[in-house]
């Protein structure tokens, strides 16, 4: 079992005491989350790019990303505030704990979304209707490590709209490339989150919360790993291939490839702090997908 993973410093330790509890729930003190959130809005906005990618759209995405993920988790401890109080990693969460009331996280989880909605609107009509859709894996999300075994796979769902979004948003139609790049960004998700389920793998049990980690278990999850990083390495080929990239995308993919190779052959699955590193290290492995996106419009 992991112990908590709230961090109090930084950001989060200058602002007001009223404030905090807020943050925390909106996970200020931990950005890995809307970087992965934010990177496949990077690769959609990045693979339509003509060369460059529109500065403006990575501008309303990166804010988009940082309140809706605030929101997602919002959604998420509000769902499982009964559960969190029962893990030792989650159990200091503001709903868990009571450092926010349910009234008042819904209060909050009501601004959040209307500033998402303002940041929406800024977009073409096609892509404020596929955002509006996309809403639906957000609020199902957290419902489904009670029903399935693999709520990673709806994560995946949820965290990786923004691929085809970003695309939609950025010239105005979907192409058969951003579906495939959507398909490749649910593999990664399904890779770096069963690492970070890897963390709660015994309390999850105990508790009776299901997830890809207890599924495979800790001896075979490496393997299943690898796997959907190698589908995701693959995808991520195709996609660019229907797009038209040029050769230097795959020179320039060889680099996650050896990041997510890195990740796999040094994990260890029963070290709840290396899962979190390994898991953390994945928007450096989305930043190097996008900089390999951009390097295929030359060349």
């Amino acid at each position: 079992m992991g112990a908590s993973d709230i961090l109090h410093g930084g950001l989060v330790g200058r602002l007001p005491l009223a404030l905090r509890p807020y943050a925390v729930l909106a996970r200020l003190d931990r950005p890995a989350g809307w970087w992965l959130l934010y990177l496949p809005g990077v690769w959609g906005i990045t693979l339509a790019g003509d060369p460059w990618p529109d500065a403006r759209l990575l501008a309303l995405f990166l804010a988009g990303a940082i309140v809706m993920r605030a929101a997602g988790c919002v959604i998420n401890d509000f769902w499982d505030r009964d559960i969190d109080r029962l893990v030792e990693r989650t159990r200091g969460r503001p709903l868990a704990s009571g450092a926010v009331s349910p009234m008042q996280a819904l209060w909050f989880l009501a601004g959040l979304l209307g500033i998402g909605l303002l940041i929406l609107l800024q977009l073409n009509r096609a892509a404020v209707a596929l955002g509006a859709v996309s809403l639906v894996p957000v609020v199902l999300y957290p419902l489904m490590k009670r029903i399935t075994w693999w709520p990673q796979f709806f994560l995946g769902l949820t965290f990786n709209g923004g691929a085809p979004l970003g695309f939609l948003a950025a010239s105005g139609a979907l192409h058969p490339s951003a579906g495939v790049l959507y398909l490749a960004g649910i593999c990664w998700t399904l890779g770096y989150d069963t690492i970070y389920a890897l963390q709660d793998i015994f309390d999850d049990e105990v508790i009776g919360v299901k997830s890809t980690a207890r599924l495979f278990g800790r001896e075979a999850a490496r393997g299943w790993i690898a796997g959907f990083y190698a589908a995701t390495i693959g995808l991520l080929a195709v996609s660019a291939w229907l797009a038209g990239l040029s050769w230097l995308f795959l020179a320039a993919l060889c680099l996650p490839a050896a990041h997510f190779a890195w990740q796999v052959v040094c994990l260890d699955p029963a070290n709840a702090l290396d899962c979190a590193r390994k898991f953390r290290s994945n928007r450096d492995a989305g930043l190097l997908v996008g900089a390999a996106l951009l390097l295929g419009h030359f060349g």
